[in-house]
């Protein structure tokens, strides 16, 4: 907080007055801000951690979800990772089991590269499907559309 002091003499033979301005400075407080906010623009994005997927691209609308789902993946080189941790095909059940508590009305979504074969990514669903989870969902990047080829062509 800042003060001044105005110190003017009016007249000649008058004593000089001294009067206190008492205003805020908000300035260095503006300042603050500012910076603190850079800061959190900067660091939001790199707290979002996940498997580097490349997914494949459409023009379907985001879901709007309460609960945080549970993460599957199916990497470029065909492991799957089950919220970060590497699992193999026979042991996901029973951790998806372990983490849900046996509740089939858990989100799980699979995210598959788009490299990898379409019949591994079924595998996947297929072993989740069939452990009884109702609400498995495909996940894309919503950034980008279907392939431009039209369709008379792709039947050619």
């Amino acid at each position: 907080m800042a003060f001044s002091v105005d110190t003017t003499s009016r007249t000649k033979g008058r004593r000089r007055s001294t009067r206190l301005v008492s205003e805020i400075n908000v300035t260095p407080m503006v300042d603050v801000m500012l910076v603190l906010l850079v800061v959190f623009m900067i660091t939001a994005p790199l707290l979002t951690v996940g498997v580097p997927v490349d997914l494949p691209k459409t023009k379907a609308s985001a879901m709007n979800e309460k609960d945080k789902p549970l993460n599957v993946v199916v990497d470029a080189k065909g492991n799957i990772l089950l919220q970060e941790t590497p699992l193999e095909l026979s042991s996901l059940v029973p951790q998806l089991i372990a983490i849900t508590g046996s509740n089939p009305e858990v989100r799980i979504h699979v995210r598959g590269d788009k490299g990898i074969s379409y019949g591994r990514v079924m595998e996947v669903m297929g072993a989740i499907n069939a452990a009884g989870f109702t609400k498995v969902a495909l996940i894309t990047d919503p950034s980008g559309g279907p392939s431009q080829t039209p369709p008379d062509e792709s039947r050619k």
